[in-house]
């Protein structure tokens, strides 16, 4: 006699070939069903688990499938009500024993994870190396291999309708605001999509109102980010399949300073940091400044070097705005190629031709040395930050100086950036002001920022990011 449940879940998965049925007779009238697919299943835990198992069930005088449950050692058991979570279990790994009716779901997911990698994307030379993986189970344990807390809690959800990404929220219940995290699963509870296939699609629904072009969620790879970020009272979500969580939310000055300062003495530390925050600046105005001061203001630069930048000119048929932005966009070219390639030959491939490609420019007259000098340098600068949204949000705002400067000259600059600061200023991140702590202006989150103190003086945490707990460690007095 054919059971319907398992007809229907033939009839579900029929063009799947890895689909595994395999009916076992218990007795002389009762005949239970193994099912299971075997791309996401590891067949030696069936075995081991179930199959050799089986003869405990059948010795058992009522054999039904709540029973079996503690016969078999499996890490992980589920007793079904409802036929309609059959997919979701057997797609995660669970075989599936049925029983007329009943339904028992057993983990017997195939190991088809990679190892712990170093960080790839945010290098550091102090600090831990481990970094994420696509398994949200590693990921968390990354995470509470570091904090050994019941405090931190971790709360699950499932978003996608087909592919059912498991999304796991992590906070200090004793430490966040839970505004914070009701708008965080809010957030994803509205989400209704097809498919999910990495955290930066997750990412995207947390930005949808921030009115920026800069990124108000912080993707990061390293643990020790993570475990940091929820220290200060901040949201992290890991996704499955993903190897990097999402942090919640992120201030601008996030992006422009690494965990990696942490492992740094103050006075060794913040000289990088105003570097960093000079840098920023400078990779979208430098090529503005130049052609402000080159159009509009001339009687600025001294006579000697003007003189050369006009017979460097002379010979050019474009004016500097043209220079200027072929080279910007060549420069784009190559490095959107220098990510494309493969690792082993995309670094030559890009420097070998920027090297042709600039030399050839120069000496078929279509531009100057010094814009090669000035856009090299810009390149040079935008190096620093990795974060390739970060580095995108740049590029859009250069382009901004850039037309600025050939309207109106330093006037324009001086438009351009009151813009920025306007634009910036409104953002938000998780409801909350992004140029925090400049805007509103806050002292202790401030000194993750621009100037490191000495670690016994960081003793409270944001009032921004939490309200209920305050102090991060008390000074003992010697």
């Amino acid at each position: 006699m054919k059971n319907k449940i398992v007809e229907r879940i033939k009839e579900e998965f029929k063009q799947s070939v890895d689909l595994i049925v395999k009916p076992v007779k218990i007795s002389a009238f009762q005949t239970i069903y193994i099912v299971y697919l075997e791309s996401v299943t590891g067949s030696n835990k069936v075995n081991d688990y179930i199959l050799k198992n089986l003869s405990l069930f059948s010795g058992l005088k009522q054999k039904k499938l709540s029973d079996l449950a503690s016969l078999i050692p499996s890490p992980n058991t589920v007793i079904l009500k409802n036929p309609d979570e059959i997919e979701y279990y057997i797609t995660n790994g669970f075989t599936i024993v049925i029983d007329n009716k009943d339904i028992l779901a057993l983990e017997t997911k195939a190991d088809i994870n990679r190892s712990v990698p170093e960080a790839a994307t945010e290098q550091s030379i102090y600090g831990p190396k481990d970094a994420f993986t696509e398994n949200i189970q590693i990921n968390l344990g990354l995470v509470k291999r570091r904090i050994k807390s019941h405090t931190l809690k971790s709360t699950s959800h499932v978003v996608g309708r087909k592919t059912t990404t498991m999304i796991n929220v992590l906070y200090f219940d004793d430490i966040v605001d839970m505004e914070n995290v009701n708008e965080t699963k809010k957030i994803l509870e509205q989400i209704d999509i097809d498919g999910i296939t990495d955290s930066g699609t997750i990412a995207e629904y947390f930005e949808l109102n921030s009115h920026s072009s800069f990124p108000t969620v912080y993707k990061t790879e390293r643990p020790d980010t993570v475990a940091t970020a929820l220290l200060e009272g901040k949201i992290v979500l890991l996704v499955d399949t993903s190897p990097f969580a999402l942090i919640v939310p992120a201030f601008f000055g996030d992006f422009i300073n690494p965990i990696t300062d942490n492992y740094s003495k103050p006075k060794n530390i913040n000289f990088l940091k105003i570097l960093r925050l000079s840098c920023f600046f400078l990779t979208m105005i430098f090529p503005a400044v130049y052609i402000a001061l080159l159009n509009f203001n001339p009687e600025t630069i001294p006579t000697s070097l003007l003189i050369n930048f006009a017979m460097q000119r002379s010979e050019v048929p474009f004016p500097s705005i043209v220079e200027a932005i072929i080279m910007l966009i060549t420069c784009e070219i190559l490095r959107e190629s220098d990510f494309r390639f493969p690792n082993s030959y995309g670094s030559a491939i890009s420097i070998l031709g920027a090297l042709i490609i600039g030399e050839a420019a120069v000496s078929a007259g279509i531009v100057s040395p010094i814009m090669i000098i000035i856009i090299a340098f810009t390149f040079m600068t935008s190096l620093i930050f990795t974060d390739q949204e970060l580095t995108s949000a740049i590029r859009q705002w250069r382009f901004i100086f850039l037309i600025l400067a050939t309207l109106f000259g330093l006037y324009g600059i001086v438009l351009a950036m009151i813009y920025f600061f306007i634009r910036i200023t409104e953002a938000k991140t998780l409801n909350k002001p992004y140029f925090f702590p400049l805007s509103p202006y806050e002292k202790n989150y401030l000194h993750k920022y621009l100037i490191k103190i000495n670690i016994d003086k960081e003793v409270s945490r944001s009032p921004m990011l939490t309200h209920k707990n305050i102090t991060k460690q008390r000074r003992n007095k010697v």
